[in-house]
């Protein structure tokens, strides 16, 4: 009887584990299946969103483009030169304007409190500061101008550079990755190339004159240098994809404000950090490229990497200077 009694408690001890687990598996299940469906409803509509919102900013664009193309009669040549040459430039002489201004004045103190280099430019010589703008113009008027001239040929030849329906949004942004892979890869190469001792005495030392840069420092460089290594980089990604003219306006913009980011010497909030480039300003032998994967490879950022400009080196989210945050040592600062 105790036998039968002992076997008949584990038979219900053993049903209502399994009945436990069995509602274990059901509710888990439940929860599985209720949260896919949400999920999938929420991507859904996220997706749905933002489709609206490509299509109907798309239509918007289209209309502009049109309207521009009409305003210049279909002229390619004159089509050109505004989005290729005046729109970027226009971008970077506002951009350095407002840096030459903290540069000089050392106002507004919103700027200048996020400088990198404290103590440097502070202000800067007015004298190097002409030159440089000189040297600058100089590059765009007498180098840059000439081989949008080759460019504008090239473009051309493709055929759809000049079409009157702009290319997609996510086709803008397969451009965008590979102009800035290209880039990458031709830039790296020929800055580190010209860091050679002969060719750096004779061409890439003018650049490196400012240890601490300033925006309009990113194309003041040799006449040599600025084709090798601040325009070829940039146009050759376009040339190659027979891009937009709508997509090289965006792109060449892009790329001059971030080199000039890259040069202003103020590590400013929600911006690109240019902890890494004013790094290879101060030390000469490190970090040559412009993302810094090619100087991971090829370990060119070691010494950056032991430094607390490393730490630096993210975008600032907040109002506090990273100089303040992430302070230099006090033997470093001396």
């Amino acid at each position: 009887i105790k036998l039968k009694t002992q076997q008949h408690v584990l038979t219900v001890v053993a049903f209502s584990q399994e009945e436990k687990i069995w509602d274990a598996m059901k509710i888990t299940a439940y929860v599985l299946v209720v949260g896919l469906l949400t999920f999938t409803a929420l991507m859904n509509s996220v997706s749905w969103y933002v489709q609206e919102i490509w299509e109907t900013s798309g239509h918007f664009w289209q209309a502009k483009w049109l309207k521009l193309y009409s305003f210049f009669e279909g002229r390619e040549w004159a089509i050109f030169l505004f989005g290729a040459a005046l729109v970027p430039s226009l971008v970077f002489w506002s951009l350095n304007g407002i840096l030459m201004v903290a540069d000089v004045t050392g106002k507004p103190d919103f700027i200048t409190r996020y400088r990198i280099q404290l103590g440097k430019n502070d202000p800067v010589d007015t004298k190097k500061l002409q030159q440089a703008v000189y040297t600058a113009l100089c590059n765009q008027f007498f180098v840059s101008f000439p081989m949008l001239i080759l460019m504008f040929y090239v473009m051309k030849w493709w055929g759809n550079t000049f079409s009157m329906e702009l290319p997609t949004f996510r086709w803008f942004l397969v451009e965008l990755s590979i102009f800035t892979f290209i880039e990458e890869i031709l830039f790296y190469y020929s800055h580190r190339l010209a860091h050679l001792p002969l060719l750096y005495k004779h061409i890439h030392k003018k650049h490196h004159e400012w240890t601490a840069p300033i925006g309009v420092v990113s194309i003041y460089a040799h006449p040599v240098e600025h084709i090798l290594s601040n325009t070829l980089p940039v146009i050759a990604g376009p040339m190659i994809m027979g891009s937009h003219i709508a997509s090289i306006t965006v792109w060449f913009s892009l790329a001059l404000l971030t080199t000039s980011i890259s040069h202003c010497g103020y590590h400013l909030p929600l911006l690109p950090s240019p902890e890494f480039h004013d790094f290879h300003h101060l030390k000469f032998n490190q970090c040559y490229g412009v993302l810094g994967l090619l100087d991971y490879l090829h370990g060119t950022d070691t010494l950056f990497r032991q430094t607390k400009a490393y730490k630096r080196h993210r975008i600032l989210l907040s109002l506090t200077p990273l100089s303040e945050s992430i302070p230099d040592s006090p033997k470093r600062a001396e």
